[in-house]
Protein backbone atom coordinates (compact mmCIF):
# COMPACT_ATOMS: atom_id res chain seq x y z
CA UNK A 1 0.00 0.00 0.00
CA UNK A 2 1.34 3.41 -0.94
CA UNK A 3 1.58 5.79 1.98
CA UNK A 4 -0.45 8.99 1.88
CA UNK A 5 2.73 10.83 2.84
CA UNK A 6 4.61 9.52 -0.19
CA UNK A 7 5.58 12.65 -2.16
CA UNK A 8 4.89 10.83 -5.41
CA UNK A 9 1.45 9.62 -4.39
CA UNK A 10 -0.39 12.49 -5.98
CA UNK A 11 1.78 12.66 -9.09
CA UNK A 12 2.31 9.04 -10.04
CA UNK A 13 -1.01 7.64 -11.36
CA UNK A 14 0.34 4.14 -11.79
CA UNK A 15 1.47 3.80 -8.17
CA UNK A 16 -1.78 5.33 -6.89
CA UNK A 17 -4.07 3.18 -9.04
CA UNK A 18 -2.26 0.07 -7.84
CA UNK A 19 -3.52 0.77 -4.34
CA UNK A 20 -7.17 1.04 -5.33
CA UNK A 21 -9.33 -2.12 -5.19
CA UNK A 22 -11.31 -3.18 -8.25
CA UNK A 23 -14.62 -2.34 -6.60
CA UNK A 24 -15.23 0.62 -4.30
CA UNK A 25 -18.42 1.04 -2.31
CA UNK A 26 -19.08 4.79 -2.67
CA UNK A 27 -21.45 4.86 0.31
CA UNK A 28 -18.90 3.36 2.71
CA UNK A 29 -16.09 5.46 1.23
CA UNK A 30 -18.17 8.63 1.76
CA UNK A 31 -18.88 7.74 5.39
CA UNK A 32 -15.22 6.99 6.07
CA UNK A 33 -14.21 10.30 4.52
CA UNK A 34 -16.73 12.18 6.68
CA UNK A 35 -15.59 10.23 9.77
CA UNK A 36 -11.90 11.12 9.36
CA UNK A 37 -12.70 14.71 8.37
CA UNK A 38 -14.72 15.14 11.57
CA UNK A 39 -11.97 13.55 13.66
CA UNK A 40 -9.52 16.02 12.14
CA UNK A 41 -11.85 18.87 13.20
CA UNK A 42 -12.02 20.07 9.62
CA UNK A 43 -15.13 21.52 7.99
CA UNK A 44 -16.28 20.60 4.51
CA UNK A 45 -15.45 24.11 3.28
CA UNK A 46 -12.03 24.00 4.93
CA UNK A 47 -11.07 20.68 3.37
CA UNK A 48 -12.41 21.75 -0.02
CA UNK A 49 -10.34 24.94 0.11
CA UNK A 50 -7.10 23.04 0.82
CA UNK A 51 -7.85 20.53 -1.95
CA UNK A 52 -8.73 23.21 -4.47
CA UNK A 53 -12.16 21.59 -4.89
CA UNK A 54 -15.68 22.78 -4.20
CA UNK A 55 -17.58 21.94 -1.03
CA UNK A 56 -20.50 20.67 -3.11
CA UNK A 57 -18.22 18.21 -4.90
CA UNK A 58 -16.90 16.84 -1.60
CA UNK A 59 -20.45 16.67 -0.26
CA UNK A 60 -21.47 14.47 -3.22
CA UNK A 61 -18.54 12.16 -2.40
CA UNK A 62 -19.41 11.98 1.29
CA UNK A 63 -23.03 11.19 0.41
CA UNK A 64 -21.92 8.31 -1.82
CA UNK A 65 -23.25 9.92 -4.99
CA UNK A 66 -19.90 10.41 -6.69
CA UNK A 67 -16.60 8.52 -6.74
CA UNK A 68 -13.42 10.61 -6.29
CA UNK A 69 -10.38 10.54 -8.51
CA UNK A 70 -7.41 8.60 -7.18
CA UNK A 71 -5.31 11.76 -6.97
CA UNK A 72 -7.99 13.49 -4.89
CA UNK A 73 -8.15 10.52 -2.52
CA UNK A 74 -4.40 10.63 -2.00
CA UNK A 75 -4.38 14.37 -1.31
CA UNK A 76 -7.34 14.04 1.06
CA UNK A 77 -5.70 11.24 3.02
CA UNK A 78 -2.54 13.33 3.34
CA UNK A 79 -4.47 16.35 4.66
CA UNK A 80 -6.44 14.23 7.16
CA UNK A 81 -3.33 12.42 8.43
CA UNK A 82 -4.43 8.95 7.33
CA UNK A 83 -3.51 6.53 4.57
CA UNK A 84 -5.48 5.88 1.39
CA UNK A 85 -6.08 2.38 2.75
CA UNK A 86 -7.98 3.88 5.69
CA UNK A 87 -10.37 5.63 3.32
CA UNK A 88 -10.82 2.52 1.14
CA UNK A 89 -11.41 0.11 4.04
CA UNK A 90 -14.70 -1.71 3.22
CA UNK A 91 -15.94 -1.59 6.84
CA UNK A 92 -18.11 1.12 8.36
CA UNK A 93 -16.03 3.43 10.56
CA UNK A 94 -18.46 3.13 13.51
CA UNK A 95 -21.67 1.44 14.66
CA UNK A 96 -23.60 4.64 13.99
CA UNK A 97 -22.14 4.85 10.48
CA UNK A 98 -23.09 1.21 9.85
CA UNK A 99 -26.71 2.08 10.65
CA UNK A 100 -26.65 5.10 8.34
CA UNK A 101 -25.08 3.07 5.54
CA UNK A 102 -27.66 0.30 5.91
CA UNK A 103 -30.58 2.74 5.71
CA UNK A 104 -29.09 4.64 2.78
CA UNK A 105 -28.48 1.43 0.81
CA UNK A 106 -31.98 0.16 1.57
CA UNK A 107 -33.45 3.25 -0.09
CA UNK A 108 -31.60 2.43 -3.29
CA UNK A 109 -32.91 -1.15 -3.43
CA UNK A 110 -35.62 -2.23 -5.93
CA UNK A 111 -38.21 -3.08 -3.25
CA UNK A 112 -38.01 0.47 -1.82
CA UNK A 113 -38.38 2.04 -5.24
CA UNK A 114 -41.23 -0.31 -6.18
CA UNK A 115 -43.29 0.83 -3.19
CA UNK A 116 -42.91 4.50 -4.10
CA UNK A 117 -41.65 5.43 -0.63
CA UNK A 118 -40.09 8.87 -0.21
CA UNK A 119 -36.37 8.94 0.54
CA UNK A 120 -35.27 9.67 4.09
CA UNK A 121 -32.42 12.13 4.51
CA UNK A 122 -30.08 10.54 7.04
CA UNK A 123 -28.38 13.33 8.96
CA UNK A 124 -26.27 13.66 12.08
CA UNK A 125 -29.28 15.15 13.83
CA UNK A 126 -31.30 11.93 13.47
CA UNK A 127 -31.19 9.96 16.74
CA UNK A 128 -29.66 6.49 16.82
CA UNK A 129 -32.86 4.81 18.17
CA UNK A 130 -34.84 6.23 15.23
CA UNK A 131 -32.19 4.93 12.82
CA UNK A 132 -32.37 1.50 14.47
CA UNK A 133 -36.15 1.38 13.97
CA UNK A 134 -35.85 2.42 10.32
CA UNK A 135 -33.07 -0.10 9.75
CA UNK A 136 -35.16 -2.87 11.33
CA UNK A 137 -38.13 -2.00 9.13
CA UNK A 138 -36.03 -1.91 5.96
CA UNK A 139 -34.53 -5.31 6.80
CA UNK A 140 -38.01 -6.75 7.22
CA UNK A 141 -39.09 -5.19 3.91
CA UNK A 142 -36.10 -6.84 2.24
CA UNK A 143 -37.01 -10.19 3.78
CA UNK A 144 -40.62 -9.96 2.64
CA UNK A 145 -39.58 -8.80 -0.80
CA UNK A 146 -37.24 -11.75 -1.16
CA UNK A 147 -39.95 -14.11 0.07
CA UNK A 148 -42.53 -12.74 -2.37
CA UNK A 149 -40.02 -12.88 -5.20
CA UNK A 150 -39.24 -16.53 -4.43
CA UNK A 151 -40.65 -19.03 -6.91
CA UNK A 152 -41.95 -22.56 -6.39
CA UNK A 153 -38.47 -23.65 -7.49
CA UNK A 154 -37.18 -22.68 -4.02
CA UNK A 155 -39.67 -25.04 -2.43
CA UNK A 156 -38.87 -27.81 -4.89
CA UNK A 157 -35.14 -27.46 -4.26
CA UNK A 158 -35.73 -27.67 -0.51
CA UNK A 159 -37.77 -30.85 -1.00
CA UNK A 160 -35.05 -32.34 -3.21
CA UNK A 161 -32.43 -31.63 -0.52
CA UNK A 162 -34.68 -33.09 2.19
CA UNK A 163 -35.29 -36.30 0.24
CA UNK A 164 -31.55 -36.63 -0.43
CA UNK A 165 -30.87 -36.42 3.31
CA UNK A 166 -33.62 -38.94 4.06
CA UNK A 167 -32.21 -41.34 1.47
CA UNK A 168 -28.69 -41.04 2.90
CA UNK A 169 -30.03 -41.79 6.38
CA UNK A 170 -32.43 -44.50 5.17
CA UNK A 171 -35.15 -42.24 6.57
CA UNK A 172 -34.06 -43.17 10.10
CA UNK A 173 -33.37 -40.41 12.67
CA UNK A 174 -31.89 -41.95 15.80
CA UNK A 175 -31.96 -38.70 17.77
CA UNK A 176 -35.73 -38.34 17.28
CA UNK A 177 -36.30 -41.99 18.18
CA UNK A 178 -34.37 -41.42 21.41
CA UNK A 179 -36.36 -38.33 22.35
CA UNK A 180 -39.63 -40.14 21.68
CA UNK A 181 -38.53 -43.13 23.76
CA UNK A 182 -37.52 -40.90 26.68
CA UNK A 183 -40.89 -39.13 26.60
CA UNK A 184 -42.80 -42.43 26.55
CA UNK A 185 -40.70 -43.77 29.41
CA UNK A 186 -41.44 -40.65 31.44
CA UNK A 187 -45.18 -41.39 31.32
CA UNK A 188 -44.83 -45.16 31.71
CA UNK A 189 -45.94 -46.18 28.21
CA UNK A 190 -44.24 -49.34 26.91
CA UNK A 191 -46.04 -50.54 23.79
CA UNK A 192 -49.32 -50.67 21.93
CA UNK A 193 -51.52 -47.83 20.68
CA UNK A 194 -51.02 -44.50 22.41
CA UNK A 195 -54.31 -43.67 24.10
CA UNK A 196 -55.84 -40.25 24.70
CA UNK A 197 -55.06 -40.77 28.37
CA UNK A 198 -51.36 -41.36 27.64
CA UNK A 199 -51.24 -38.22 25.49
CA UNK A 200 -52.80 -36.26 28.33
CA UNK A 201 -50.08 -37.68 30.59
CA UNK A 202 -47.43 -36.43 28.16
CA UNK A 203 -49.05 -32.99 28.21
CA UNK A 204 -49.05 -33.02 32.02
CA UNK A 205 -45.41 -34.10 32.03
CA UNK A 206 -44.57 -31.08 29.85
CA UNK A 207 -46.78 -28.84 32.00
CA UNK A 208 -49.35 -28.16 29.27
CA UNK A 209 -53.13 -28.26 29.35
CA UNK A 210 -54.99 -29.73 26.34
CA UNK A 211 -58.25 -27.96 25.64
CA UNK A 212 -60.75 -28.78 22.87
CA UNK A 213 -62.61 -25.77 21.48
CA UNK A 214 -65.08 -25.20 18.64
CA UNK A 215 -63.94 -21.68 17.73
CA UNK A 216 -60.39 -22.43 16.62
CA UNK A 217 -59.21 -20.14 13.77
CA UNK A 218 -60.10 -21.76 10.46
CA UNK A 219 -56.49 -21.82 9.20
CA UNK A 220 -55.23 -23.87 12.16
CA UNK A 221 -55.42 -27.40 13.52
CA UNK A 222 -54.09 -26.35 16.91
CA UNK A 223 -52.90 -23.20 18.65
CA UNK A 224 -50.32 -23.27 21.44
CA UNK A 225 -50.51 -20.56 24.08
CA UNK A 226 -46.97 -20.52 25.47
CA UNK A 227 -47.82 -17.75 27.92
CA UNK A 228 -50.50 -19.77 29.76
CA UNK A 229 -49.24 -23.22 28.57
CA UNK A 230 -52.48 -24.27 26.91
CA UNK A 231 -52.79 -26.18 23.61
CA UNK A 232 -56.12 -25.51 21.94
CA UNK A 233 -57.42 -28.28 19.66
CA UNK A 234 -60.31 -28.21 17.21
CA UNK A 235 -63.45 -29.83 18.59
CA UNK A 236 -64.42 -31.45 15.28
CA UNK A 237 -64.64 -34.81 13.57
CA UNK A 238 -62.45 -34.14 10.55
CA UNK A 239 -61.34 -37.55 9.23
CA UNK A 240 -58.10 -36.00 7.93
CA UNK A 241 -56.91 -34.97 11.39
CA UNK A 242 -56.49 -37.60 14.10
CA UNK A 243 -56.82 -35.59 17.37
CA UNK A 244 -54.03 -37.69 18.86
CA UNK A 245 -51.64 -36.72 16.07
CA UNK A 246 -52.61 -33.05 16.22
CA UNK A 247 -52.07 -32.88 19.97
CA UNK A 248 -48.76 -34.72 19.75
CA UNK A 249 -47.52 -32.53 16.91
CA UNK A 250 -48.11 -29.44 19.04
CA UNK A 251 -46.32 -31.00 22.01
CA UNK A 252 -43.46 -32.30 19.87
CA UNK A 253 -42.92 -28.89 18.28
CA UNK A 254 -42.44 -27.51 21.79
CA UNK A 255 -40.07 -30.33 22.78
CA UNK A 256 -37.98 -29.78 19.64
CA UNK A 257 -37.80 -26.04 20.30
CA UNK A 258 -39.36 -25.00 17.01
CA UNK A 259 -40.06 -21.32 16.39
CA UNK A 260 -41.13 -19.19 13.46
CA UNK A 261 -39.51 -20.69 10.33
CA UNK A 262 -37.09 -18.32 8.64
CA UNK A 263 -37.64 -19.77 5.16
CA UNK A 264 -39.18 -22.72 3.35
CA UNK A 265 -36.21 -24.96 4.08
CA UNK A 266 -36.57 -24.33 7.80
CA UNK A 267 -40.34 -24.82 7.59
CA UNK A 268 -39.90 -28.13 5.79
CA UNK A 269 -37.31 -29.42 8.26
CA UNK A 270 -39.54 -28.52 11.21
CA UNK A 271 -42.50 -30.28 9.62
CA UNK A 272 -40.53 -33.43 8.81
CA UNK A 273 -38.99 -33.70 12.29
CA UNK A 274 -42.34 -33.01 13.99
CA UNK A 275 -44.14 -35.66 11.94
CA UNK A 276 -41.33 -38.15 12.47
CA UNK A 277 -41.27 -37.83 16.27
CA UNK A 278 -45.08 -37.86 16.41
CA UNK A 279 -45.07 -41.17 14.53
CA UNK A 280 -42.36 -42.50 16.85
CA UNK A 281 -44.65 -41.74 19.81
CA UNK A 282 -47.76 -43.26 18.22
CA UNK A 283 -45.83 -46.33 16.97
CA UNK A 284 -42.93 -46.85 19.41
CA UNK A 285 -39.75 -48.21 17.84
CA UNK A 286 -39.11 -51.00 20.33
CA UNK A 287 -42.50 -52.69 20.16
CA UNK A 288 -43.01 -52.10 16.42
CA UNK A 289 -39.60 -53.48 15.43
CA UNK A 290 -40.31 -56.58 17.52
CA UNK A 291 -43.57 -57.06 15.62
CA UNK A 292 -41.97 -56.41 12.22
CA UNK A 293 -39.14 -58.88 12.80
CA UNK A 294 -41.61 -61.56 13.81
CA UNK A 295 -43.71 -60.87 10.72
CA UNK A 296 -40.63 -60.94 8.50
CA UNK A 297 -39.63 -64.36 9.85
CA UNK A 298 -43.15 -65.53 9.02
CA UNK A 299 -42.95 -63.85 5.57
CA UNK A 300 -46.09 -61.98 6.46
CA UNK A 301 -45.15 -58.29 6.56
CA UNK A 302 -48.09 -55.98 5.84
CA UNK A 303 -48.54 -52.24 6.22
CA UNK A 304 -52.20 -52.69 7.18
CA UNK A 305 -51.12 -54.66 10.26
CA UNK A 306 -49.22 -51.60 11.53
CA UNK A 307 -52.27 -49.45 10.80
CA UNK A 308 -54.59 -51.77 12.70
CA UNK A 309 -52.24 -52.50 15.63
CA UNK A 310 -51.62 -48.82 16.42
CA UNK A 311 -54.93 -47.30 15.30
CA UNK A 312 -53.34 -44.92 12.80
CA UNK A 313 -53.96 -44.07 9.15
CA UNK A 314 -52.46 -46.19 6.40
CA UNK A 315 -50.34 -43.20 5.38
CA UNK A 316 -48.87 -42.90 8.89
CA UNK A 317 -48.23 -46.65 8.98
CA UNK A 318 -46.52 -46.56 5.59
CA UNK A 319 -44.32 -43.63 6.60
CA UNK A 320 -43.36 -45.38 9.82
CA UNK A 321 -42.44 -48.54 7.94
CA UNK A 322 -39.99 -46.56 5.79
CA UNK A 323 -38.38 -45.20 8.99
CA UNK A 324 -37.57 -48.68 10.27
CA UNK A 325 -37.43 -51.03 7.26
CA UNK A 326 -33.84 -50.49 6.15
CA UNK A 327 -32.29 -49.75 9.57
CA UNK A 328 -33.82 -52.73 11.36
CA UNK A 329 -34.94 -55.19 8.63
CA UNK A 330 -32.37 -54.61 5.86
CA UNK A 331 -35.22 -53.96 3.43
CA UNK A 332 -34.92 -51.12 0.94
CA UNK A 333 -38.19 -49.54 -0.10
CA UNK A 334 -40.08 -46.61 -1.57
CA UNK A 335 -43.27 -44.75 -0.70
CA UNK A 336 -45.69 -42.70 -2.79
CA UNK A 337 -48.74 -40.57 -2.15
CA UNK A 338 -50.53 -39.97 -5.45
CA UNK A 339 -53.63 -37.88 -6.13
CA UNK A 340 -56.44 -39.51 -8.10
CA UNK A 341 -55.41 -37.29 -11.03
CA UNK A 342 -52.06 -39.12 -11.08
CA UNK A 343 -49.99 -36.28 -9.60
CA UNK A 344 -47.30 -37.18 -7.06
CA UNK A 345 -47.67 -35.33 -3.75
CA UNK A 346 -45.11 -37.11 -1.57
CA UNK A 347 -42.43 -39.67 -2.21
CA UNK A 348 -39.41 -41.37 -0.64
CA UNK A 349 -37.03 -44.01 -1.94
CA UNK A 350 -33.76 -45.70 -1.17
CA UNK A 351 -34.28 -48.67 -3.50
CA UNK A 352 -33.46 -46.94 -6.80
CA UNK A 353 -36.99 -46.72 -8.19
CA UNK A 354 -37.21 -44.15 -11.00
CA UNK A 355 -39.64 -41.50 -9.76
CA UNK A 356 -40.57 -38.88 -12.37
CA UNK A 357 -38.55 -35.72 -11.71
CA UNK A 358 -38.17 -32.27 -13.20
CA UNK A 359 -34.90 -30.62 -14.27
CA UNK A 360 -33.80 -29.99 -10.65
CA UNK A 361 -34.79 -33.44 -9.38
CA UNK A 362 -38.12 -32.49 -7.75
CA UNK A 363 -41.07 -34.88 -7.88
CA UNK A 364 -43.81 -32.52 -6.61
CA UNK A 365 -46.45 -32.05 -9.30
CA UNK A 366 -45.00 -34.75 -11.57
CA UNK A 367 -47.29 -37.45 -13.01
CA UNK A 368 -46.77 -41.02 -11.85
CA UNK A 369 -46.77 -43.65 -14.57
CA UNK A 370 -50.26 -44.95 -15.36
CA UNK A 371 -49.04 -48.51 -15.03
CA UNK A 372 -47.54 -48.21 -11.56
CA UNK A 373 -49.40 -49.74 -8.63
CA UNK A 374 -50.07 -46.26 -7.24
CA UNK A 375 -52.19 -45.51 -10.32
CA UNK A 376 -53.63 -48.97 -11.04
CA UNK A 377 -55.13 -49.15 -7.53
CA UNK A 378 -57.71 -46.48 -8.43
CA UNK A 379 -59.25 -48.97 -10.86
CA UNK A 380 -60.02 -51.55 -8.18
CA UNK A 381 -63.37 -51.73 -6.42
CA UNK A 382 -62.18 -53.57 -3.29
CA UNK A 383 -61.20 -50.86 -0.81
CA UNK A 384 -60.99 -53.20 2.20
CA UNK A 385 -57.86 -55.03 1.09
CA UNK A 386 -54.65 -53.66 -0.40
CA UNK A 387 -53.97 -53.99 -4.10
CA UNK A 388 -50.68 -55.77 -4.84
CA UNK A 389 -48.80 -55.75 -8.13
CA UNK A 390 -45.41 -56.45 -9.69
CA UNK A 391 -44.23 -53.74 -12.07
CA UNK A 392 -41.40 -54.21 -14.53
CA UNK A 393 -39.59 -50.89 -14.99
CA UNK A 394 -36.50 -49.72 -16.85
CA UNK A 395 -34.53 -49.94 -13.56
CA UNK A 396 -35.84 -53.32 -12.40
CA UNK A 397 -38.93 -55.06 -11.11
CA UNK A 398 -40.73 -53.87 -7.97
CA UNK A 399 -43.50 -55.38 -5.90
CA UNK A 400 -45.87 -52.77 -4.50
CA UNK A 401 -48.85 -52.73 -2.18
CA UNK A 402 -51.32 -49.84 -2.22
CA UNK A 403 -54.61 -48.62 -0.82
CA UNK A 404 -56.87 -45.65 -1.55
CA UNK A 405 -57.72 -43.28 1.30
CA UNK A 406 -60.08 -40.31 1.05
CA UNK A 407 -59.27 -36.79 2.19
CA UNK A 408 -61.91 -34.11 2.75
CA UNK A 409 -62.07 -33.37 -1.01
CA UNK A 410 -60.07 -35.96 -2.96
CA UNK A 411 -58.86 -39.53 -3.15
CA UNK A 412 -55.20 -40.44 -2.73
CA UNK A 413 -53.36 -43.70 -3.21
CA UNK A 414 -50.72 -44.67 -0.67
CA UNK A 415 -48.22 -47.27 -1.75
CA UNK A 416 -45.09 -48.96 -0.46
CA UNK A 417 -42.78 -50.65 -2.95
CA UNK A 418 -39.98 -53.20 -2.57
CA UNK A 419 -37.37 -54.54 -5.03
CA UNK A 420 -38.38 -57.90 -6.49
CA UNK A 421 -35.79 -59.91 -4.55
CA UNK A 422 -37.15 -58.65 -1.21
CA UNK A 423 -40.84 -59.12 -1.93
CA UNK A 424 -40.82 -62.61 -0.41
CA UNK A 425 -41.06 -61.14 3.09
CA UNK A 426 -44.49 -59.63 2.40
CA UNK A 427 -48.07 -60.81 2.48
CA UNK A 428 -49.44 -60.61 -1.04
CA UNK A 429 -46.13 -61.42 -2.72
CA UNK A 430 -47.94 -64.26 -4.50
CA UNK A 431 -50.11 -61.85 -6.49
CA UNK A 432 -50.63 -62.60 -10.17
CA UNK A 433 -51.07 -58.89 -11.00
CA UNK A 434 -48.26 -57.65 -13.22
CA UNK A 435 -47.66 -54.56 -15.27
CA UNK A 436 -44.92 -52.95 -17.32
CA UNK A 437 -43.73 -49.33 -17.29
CA UNK A 438 -41.32 -47.83 -19.80
CA UNK A 439 -41.38 -44.37 -18.22
CA UNK A 440 -39.71 -41.91 -18.59
CA UNK A 441 -40.16 -42.85 -22.26
CA UNK A 442 -43.11 -40.59 -23.26
CA UNK A 443 -44.56 -43.34 -25.45
CA UNK A 444 -45.22 -45.38 -22.29
CA UNK A 445 -48.27 -43.49 -21.07
CA UNK A 446 -47.92 -39.80 -21.89
CA UNK A 447 -48.31 -39.81 -25.66
CA UNK A 448 -51.80 -40.35 -27.11
CA UNK A 449 -52.26 -43.25 -29.48
CA UNK A 450 -52.16 -42.49 -33.18
CA UNK A 451 -55.93 -43.08 -33.32
CA UNK A 452 -56.70 -40.61 -30.52
CA UNK A 453 -54.26 -38.06 -31.93
CA UNK A 454 -55.93 -38.24 -35.34
CA UNK A 455 -59.38 -37.88 -33.79
CA UNK A 456 -58.71 -35.07 -31.28
CA UNK A 457 -55.38 -33.46 -32.13
CA UNK A 458 -55.97 -29.70 -32.45
CA UNK A 459 -59.59 -29.93 -31.25
CA UNK A 460 -59.10 -30.04 -27.48
CA UNK A 461 -58.29 -27.10 -25.20
CA UNK A 462 -58.48 -28.03 -21.51
CA UNK A 463 -58.27 -25.49 -18.67
CA UNK A 464 -55.94 -26.79 -15.97
CA UNK A 465 -56.92 -26.53 -12.33
CA UNK A 466 -54.28 -24.59 -10.41
CA UNK A 467 -53.91 -24.92 -6.66
CA UNK A 468 -53.08 -21.65 -4.92
CA UNK A 469 -50.24 -23.21 -2.94
CA UNK A 470 -48.41 -23.99 -6.17
CA UNK A 471 -48.02 -20.28 -6.91
CA UNK A 472 -45.71 -19.44 -4.01
CA UNK A 473 -42.75 -21.06 -2.34
CA UNK A 474 -44.23 -20.49 1.10
CA UNK A 475 -47.57 -18.99 2.14
CA UNK A 476 -47.38 -15.61 3.86
CA UNK A 477 -47.39 -15.15 7.62
CA UNK A 478 -45.13 -16.01 10.53
CA UNK A 479 -46.28 -19.62 10.35
CA UNK A 480 -46.93 -20.76 6.75
CA UNK A 481 -50.59 -20.89 5.81
CA UNK A 482 -51.77 -19.43 9.12
CA UNK A 483 -53.76 -16.21 9.60
CA UNK A 484 -51.68 -14.51 12.31
CA UNK A 485 -54.33 -11.90 13.09
CA UNK A 486 -57.01 -14.54 13.68
CA UNK A 487 -54.67 -16.55 15.92
CA UNK A 488 -53.69 -13.57 18.08
CA UNK A 489 -57.30 -12.39 18.39
CA UNK A 490 -58.31 -15.92 19.37
CA UNK A 491 -55.67 -16.15 22.11
CA UNK A 492 -56.55 -12.70 23.43
CA UNK A 493 -60.21 -13.69 23.63
CA UNK A 494 -59.40 -16.97 25.40
CA UNK A 495 -57.18 -15.23 27.93
CA UNK A 496 -59.93 -12.67 28.60
CA UNK A 497 -62.47 -15.46 29.20
CA UNK A 498 -60.10 -17.14 31.64
CA UNK A 499 -59.68 -14.02 33.80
Amino acid sequence: MTSATDPDAGTNPESSEATVPDRIDPVILGHRLRHFRTEAAMTLDGLASKLGATASHLSMIENGKREPRVSLLSQTADLLGVEVADLLNPEAPSARAALEISVEKAQRAPHWQAMGLPNIRVSSGMSTPVLEVIDGLTRELRRQYAEQAATPEEARRANVAMRKEQRERNNYYAELETQASELLTAVGHDEGPLSYHAIADIADHLNFELRFISSLPHSTRSVTDLKNRIIFLADSRNPDHDPRSVALQALVSYVLGHGEPVDYKDFLRQRVSTNYMTAALLMPEKSLVKQLRRRKNDRDLAIEDIRDAYSVSYESAAHRFTNLATHHLDIECHFQKVHESGVLHKAYENDGVNFPVDSIGAIEGQAACRYWTSREVFGTSDRFRPFNQYTDTVVGTFWCTAVVEPSHSSLFSLSVGIPFNQARWFRGADTAERSRSNCPDPTCCRTPSAELEAQWGGYAWPAARTNAHMLAAMPPGSFPGVDDVAVYEFLAAQEHLGQ
